[in-house]
């Protein structure tokens, strides 16, 4: 078998139609819900795999032939973290499970306030931090090739004549058309994408069987692992030098640490992908052994290389060359494979994550704020923006990988290109910890550290890597700007005689950390960031309250509905809406929420932040006022179970406390709640009034009989708003205890005689039959008759107004019993909802009409005659009726 670049470049080929095969298949048996392996943890673990790139494929082998054992480092930052899964990822994985996350990008925007200008930041950071990276990828498949075109006199093929750049360039072009066919065939970043991740997983099992299969063969053909390390010692190889384990080792276990946590691909896979948080626990042990075996034979491979191989060989490419070397052509093509396995799958991961973070945080913003009509005749507008800019992304972060690999191509070694990325993306560590941990770090905090951090990095690190390809970075590492010495790029402060790697994460690492700080503790956070704060932090304890959502407003059901649709499509949006009427009724806080969190699945939390803002109007409370209160209570909780700590006599007094501070909870939420209800209500008559007062101002050419109609209208509303304001400020009169009568003894029987006479006209309007059954022959108690009177009123025109049967009846009985005098009120309409009970006698709580009419009033009805009936010593309850209706019995003592 002779190989030729032809041949290779055909078995990649083919490899990849392999690889479609297996996304295609499994996407439609995950979407036929027949693909449960596809969701069990060793497919989740494998995927996770995507962190070993062509880096550890080929550049572990030469960063152990040059540096001896540091190259353990890039696999115990790895393993440290998923050992401890417990503090970070899987704290990670909750929190983004409940606020539906996408991206790095998303976590610190959602964390700190969904800040747009933070998400902006992080994303164009990772494009560019990622750029090298992807480079590594072009220069480990393109120097592949080579070395597999230079091992016979017909290896060239058709590449015979192509340079280096040629063949780069027609690789990233190949990645980006691939990455795009394979990755962009959705728009929800959110949802599960079990074909991407099953071919992933594939291509794990392939990498690592193809380097223990080389690392076998090297070991068998050298002799074993003792007389693989005896020639290397003869040979003068210094194995175990005691300079490895230096500032140089820390730093590098630092990144790879910050790699696993921010690297897009990672977070994507390990978090994004992540079906089942206790997947995490399987992980936490398969993917270091995973790392284990992929590092199990580096050491000997790159030891019998340098022994047995001829001077000046590559030792990134010892892997491919050693079995090239000993005519094992088969051997030699299977690990050309695993490399390109490890180099498409990072590819494909890195530019899906990435795309997603540009066209979320860039794109879409920016549609946001300059197309008001975006998608306004399309349905599918604003799906159609994402998939294109998502596809236009992964071309440019294709193209920029590639001008990276253009400017630095005379660089030999595989691992300083990881090295730069890894330290970028690391710049985004301390927000992340001070986002899961720290409730006080603030936008402002995050803005200012990872700005500054990026901005250290870019000057003592990326800069440096174009010396060569650039006479002015090289006139800049030697003297520093303007001739300041000390601001060189690997001599920053003075400290140029660290390790330039070292150098640039101490500096880069601790200003960052120092401005994250020292930022957050002089700047305030806003409420929003506050809210976070604490569904990030306690995201533990918080479980049971996740779903609480602070955007009360005002919105119709078709402006919310429209706007789903312009973002999910038709299909997602008619089923996220079903059940959810969409002409007058108002969606509910928690429903506004629940749509705002599936946008978010797709543009990322601060877009979806936005676009609902837009149509979204109002805010019932202060969200300043919500959390101070929540603040204020915090505070005495942290008090109270600090005078339990210091001492016994206090407990007693603390646990009190404690008690205490539930009920102001409690009470702090039913305000909440009622303030809430209230400016709704109160907001409808005022915006139907400022309405057509408006009409009226500015129409010239109204006619006589309409503005008689809108003058009417005003009128109406006014008389229903002045009657909701007196519901309110009777309800909360007796709510406080001021009863506005006095009690004395009245003639029940009469009171009831009067209501049902004033509802009769209201029964005949609607074709209904009022029947008066049993009646007591008198009945004394204490009260108010007028009182009493408003009550039976309320209950029996409810009974009317909610009865919507063919031949609708509502039956009145009195009597007296045991001391107590009793009325009952029977319908035999649809009656009251299971789910509705609990509730009918709280503030604001209407029954649904039949058919999917609108309720009636303004739900303060029961609510206030409940209390009336209390303050006479009485009860109002709901019984069972003797038919499907509802029925209300009221019982008062007789005088």
């Amino acid at each position: 078998m002779t190989l030729s670049s032809d041949f290779v470049i055909a078995t990649a080929i083919g490899y990849v139609g392999l690889l479609f095969l297996i996304a295609y298949v499994g996407d439609r048996r995950a979407r036929k819900n027949a693909g449960s392996f596809l969701r069990s943890p060793f497919v989740y673990t494998l995927a996770i795999s995507v962190y070993c790139t062509s880096w550890t494929f080929y550049g572990a082998v030469g960063s152990a032939a040059r540096n001896g054992l540091e190259y353990l480092t890039i696999y115990l930052g790895p393993t440290l973290v998923f050992v401890g899964w417990w503090f970070v990822l899987r704290k990670l994985v909750r929190i983004s499970h409940s606020q539906r996350l996408t991206s790095i990008a998303d976590l610190l925007s959602s964390r700190f306030g969904k800040s747009s200008r933070l998400a902006v930041l992080v994303t164009v950071i990772a494009v560019i931090g990622i750029a090298p990276y992807i480079a590594l990828q072009l220069k480990a498949v393109t120097s592949s090739i080579q070395a597999v075109a230079g091992a016979s006199e017909l290896g060239d093929g058709s590449l015979k004549g192509v340079d280096d750049v040629s063949l780069a360039l027609g690789v990233a072009a190949a990645m980006a058309l691939f990455t795009i066919l394979f990755g962009t065939r959705n728009v929800d970043a959110k949802e599960q994408h079990h074909g991407v991740v099953a071919a992933i997983a594939f291509e794990a099992v392939v990498k690592l069987t193809a380097l223990l299969t080389v690392g076998i063969f090297v070991v068998v053909i050298g002799g074993g692992f003792e007389a693989i390390f005896a020639s290397a010692q003869a040979k003068g190889i210094d194995i175990y030098s005691d300079e490895t384990f230096g500032n140089r080792w820390v730093a590098m276990n630092i990144l790879s640490i910050a790699a696993i946590i921010c690297l897009p691909r990672q977070f994507q896979i390990t978090v994004v992908e992540n079906s089942d948080e206790s997947h995490l626990r399987t992980a936490s042990w398969a993917f270091p052994a995973y790392l284990l075996l992929m590092s199990l034979f580096t050491l000997p491979i790159a030891l019998f290389g340098l022994t047995s191989m001829p001077a000046g060989s590559n030792p990134d490419m010892f892997v491919l060359t050693l079995p090239l070397a000993a005519g094992q052509q088969g051997l030699a093509l299977f690990a050309f494979v695993g490399g390109f396995s490890s180099a498409t799958s990072m590819i494909i991961v890195e530019a899906i994550a990435l795309s997603i973070m540009v066209s979320n945080h860039i794109v879409m913003p920016i549609a946001l704020r300059t197309a008001r009509s975006l998608g306004e005749n399309d349905a599918n507008g604003v799906s159609r923006l994402l998939l294109n800019s998502r596809r236009l992304s992964i071309g440019i972060i294709l193209s920029l990988g590639f001008l990276y690999f253009y400017f630095t191509r005379d660089s030999d070694a595989l691992a300083p290109i990881g090295l730069i990325s890894f330290a970028g993306v690391a710049q985004f560590l301390p927000a992340i910890i001070a986002a899961l941990f720290w409730k006080d770090a603030t936008v402002k905090g995050a803005t200012a550290a990872v700005g500054i951090g990026f901005v250290i990095w870019a000057w003592s690190m990326f800069m440096p890597s174009f010396e060569n390809s650039s006479p002015i970075v090289a006139d800049l590492m030697a003297n520093g700007p303007w001739g300041v010495s000390w601001l060189r790029p690997e001599a920053l402060f003075g400290a140029g005689h660290l390790d330039p790697l070292v150098h640039s994460v101490f500096w880069s690492l601790l200003l960052n950390t120092t401005v994250l700080v020292v930022v957050s503790l002089l700047t305030n956070q806003s409420a929003l960031e506050r809210l976070q704060a604490n569904l990030f932090v306690d995201a533990f304890r918080r479980t049971a309250r996740a779903d609480q959502h602070f955007m009360r407003g005002s919105a119709a059901p078709n402006d919310l509905f429209f706007v789903a649709q312009r973002v999910l499509g038709a299909e997602r949006a008619t089923g996220l809406f079903e059940g959810v009427p969409r002409a007058d009724m108002v969606p509910s806080p928690e429903f506004i929420g629940r749509l705002e969190r599936e946008l978010a699945g797709s543009i990322g939390a601060a877009s979806a932040h936005v676009m609902l803002s837009k149509v979204v109007s109002g805010e019932a409370v202060s969200l300043e006022e919500v959390m101070q209160m929540a603040d204020e209570t915090q505070q005495a909780i942290e008090y109270s179970q600090e005078l339990e700590r210091t001492s016994n006599e206090l407990r007693v007094t603390a646990r009190k406390l404690e008690e205490v501070n539930g009920q102001l909870k409690e009470l702090d939420q039913q305000k909440d709640e009622f303030l809430s209800q209230v400016s709704h209500e109160v907001r409808t008559p005022m915006t139907s009034i400022r309405s057509f007062a408006e009409i009226l101002l500015e129409e010239d050419k109204l006619s006589g009989e309409e503005r008689q109609r809108f003058v009417t209208t005003i009128h109406d509303e006014s008389l229903r708003l002045t009657k909701l304001l007196d519901q309110i400020l009777d309800l909360s009169a007796m709510e406080r205890g001021e009863q506005g009568w006095e009690n004395r003894p009245i003639d029940a029987e009469a009171a009831l005689q009067r209501a049902i006479e004033i509802c009769q006209g209201l029964a005949r309007q609607r074709n209904m039959r009022l029947t008066i059954g049993s009646r007591s022959r008198g009945a004394t108690v204490c009260g108010d008759s007028d009182r009493l009177c408003q009550v039976l009123i309320n209950v029996i025109s409810n009974a009317i107004k909610y009865n919507d049967t063919l031949h609708p009846v509502v039956e009145v009985r009195s009597s007296v019993s045991r001391g107590r005098y009793q009325v009952e009120i029977s319908d035999n309409g649809p009656g009251i909802a299971k789910a509705e009970r609990k509730l009918i006698f709280e503030k604001f709580a209407r029954g649904q009409m039949g058919k999917g009419a609108a309720p009636f009033g303004a739900g303060l009805g029961l609510a206030i005659s409940r209390q009336i009936i209390a303050r006479m010593n009485g009860k109002l309850e709901l019984v069972p009726g003797r038919d499907q209706g509802a029925a209300f019995r009221i019982t008062l003592p007789l005088a």
